[in-house]
């Protein structure tokens, strides 16, 4: 439960979130008028008091039990009608108002039954605290547009380091002319050098711990792609075109597949994963 606290003419009076609304503290309003302790339920047992809390209600709870609230309402302003707020939340189902037990607790109501009641205690003093609970709203639009601002240049920081992950770690380089006029000894390799720029002896010397071969450990996206790029070559090869010019047209196709497929939520899930390390 979110706390916080305005000073309402010297008066500190606490505020707190519940339902994801504003509930003010009825018992601090009272701290600074004469019979405080009884001021609450004074203001419980006046007939319009619980006309307006009714109304209130039955605009805002759909649980709300009217046929109770009549009852209540038809007795409110006799000389023996009473009525607490565990009472009336018990009799109706009521959320504008709640009570806490323990050394921070006390009476609670919605804002707008607060205003009522500050009304009620004084013009004045009802004035008074709307002034300083709109100031503590603003306060926290303020810090909240803060925050989101703030999120919102983390979240480009973070979204270009993603991309250069992706363009460092995922994303096959341009083969220079001499790489696509060199002679690889199976069509394999050939697929190899395209998506991952290497022949698989290279990449087994770079990486002499690594069991297995290149492929076993690629990720999901270079797999995908390794696969249509079988197909594509297959028909390149049934129409004749020459190795170092499939290379290269293999390669751009691996280039632009991999952006495609490493863009947004892949990109994003790959780096959750933790399979890529941002750039320092």
């Amino acid at each position: 439960m979110k706390k916080r606290a305005i000073n309402v003419k010297g008066i500190p009076v606490t505020v707190v979130g519940r339902h994801e609304q504003d509930y003010i503290s009825l018992t601090d309003m009272v701290q600074g008028f004469e019979g405080s302790s009884a001021l609450i339920e004074q203001w419980l047992r006046n007939k319009d008091t619980v006309l307006f809390l009714g109304v209130w209600e039955q605009l805002n709870n759909p649980a709300f039990n009217s046929l109770e609230f009549e009852g209540i309402g038809n007795a409110a302003g006799r000389n023996s009608f009473y009525l607490s707020v565990k009472k009336w939340i018990d009799a109706t189902g009521a959320i504008g108002l709640y009570a806490r037990a323990g050394g921070h607790g006390g009476t609670y109501a919605h804002k707008d039954i607060a205003f009522e009641f500050g009304s009620w205690l004084s013009p004045e003093f009802k004035l008074y605290l709307i002034k300083e609970f709109q100031r503590l709203k603003e306060a926290e639009a303020s810090s909240q547009s803060l925050e989101w601002n703030l999120q919102r240049t983390l979240a480009k920081v973070n979204y270009r380091i993603h991309t250069d992950a992706i363009k460092e770690h995922l994303i096959p380089p341009v083969l220079t002319k001499a790489r696509i006029s060199g002679v690889y000894a199976t069509e394999a390799d050939l697929l190899n050098m395209a998506l991952f720029g290497l022949a698989a002896s290279e990449w087994k010397r770079a990486n002499p711990s690594l069991a297995g071969n290149m492929r076993d450990h690629a990720t999901l996206e270079q797999l995908v792609v390794l696969s249509n790029m079988e197909s594509i070559n297959a028909v390149l090869i049934k129409q004749g075109v020459t190795s170092s010019i499939r290379l290269q047209q293999l390669n751009g196709i691996a280039i632009a597949q991999m952006r495609s497929l490493t863009a947004g939520r892949a990109a994003e899930r790959l780096l959750k994963a933790g399979k890529m390390k941002p750039k320092t």
